[in-house]
């Protein structure tokens, strides 16, 4: 050693996973996580029983390598996801990837996201999806109208995907954007809580990514409810866009 300080950023990033009853899915989710060789944090966000016994068995199987948190009571997959950033964050890890528990996501891209966040170790990395004939047409086609409104709040087209689950964050930031901001905790969480990152002219990655629904043919996506709250959160995020235009055209130029 020549005895020189390193100025290379610090990158220890662990996996977070948030659950809820997919007994059936998570076991072969987490295990094919484990192939790349990093921490795993699973957050049962008040599973039943079945689901819950599965958790406590995987935790148990796996030892040093998953970590297990449990919420008191359904809050929620941002309420999940939340729990598992703060925790992640007074470990000391400095990014955590989210992961969802169902199987979708294709982790042969982890390393491309690890290596993206590494690289760029500021930018929220979100994985913008290609779908297979496993997705539901409705679900295709009625997301695209949660793109269109974070285009209008965000007055940008730099976020390609708004609701994917499979990211990248740097935990400083999120958790400070999360202290001083609220963000929705059920499945309008991962749209509004890129577009406050936006807001603050924070650095977005999107990283193509395939995705496949579920093998356990479990959603917890309520048409009526998670709907409503999406409704509802691109509405206020809409006046909120108009109370903070000055600086999110301000931000614009310095990106």
């Amino acid at each position: 050693m020549d005895g020189s300080v390193s100025t290379e950023p610090l990158f220890r990033a662990a996996i977070v996973i948030p659950v809820y009853n997919h007994e059936e899915a998570i076991g072969p989710t987490l295990a094919s996580v484990l192939e790349y060789g990093y921490p795993v944090l699973l957050v049962d966000d008040g599973s039943g029983p079945a689901c819950r016994d599965v958790l406590i068995n995987l935790d148990r199987q796996y030892d040093e390598r998953v970590q297990l948190i449990r919420l008191a009571q359904n809050g929620g997959k941002g309420a999940a996801v939340k729990a598992g950033l703060r925790h992640l964050f007074a470990l000391g890890y400095t990014h955590a990837v989210q992961i969802d528990a169902d199987g979708q996501h294709d982790l042969t891209d982890l390393p491309t996201f690890m290596a993206t966040g590494k690289r760029q170790p500021e930018a929220l990395v979100t994985g913008y999806p290609r779908y297979d004939a496993s997705v539901p047409a409705l679900r295709y086609y009625a997301r695209y109208l949660t793109h269109v409104w974070v285009w209008i709040n965000t007055l940008s087209l730099r976020i390609k995907d708004t609701m994917c689950g499979f990211r990248v964050y740097p935990l400083a930031k999120v958790v400070e954007l999360l202290d001083q901001e609220s963000c929705g905790n059920r499945m309008d969480f991962d749209p509004e809580v890129i577009v406050r990152w936006a807001w603050r002219g924070w650095p977005v990655e999107n990283l193509p990514t395939q995705v496949h629904y579920p093998i356990d043919g479990v959603s917890h996506f309520n048409a009526v409810k998670d709907n409503v709250l999406i409704s509802l959160m691109h509405a206020r995020l809409f006046f909120g866009m108009l109370v903070r235009l000055p600086k999110i055209l301000s931000n614009r130029r310095h990106v």
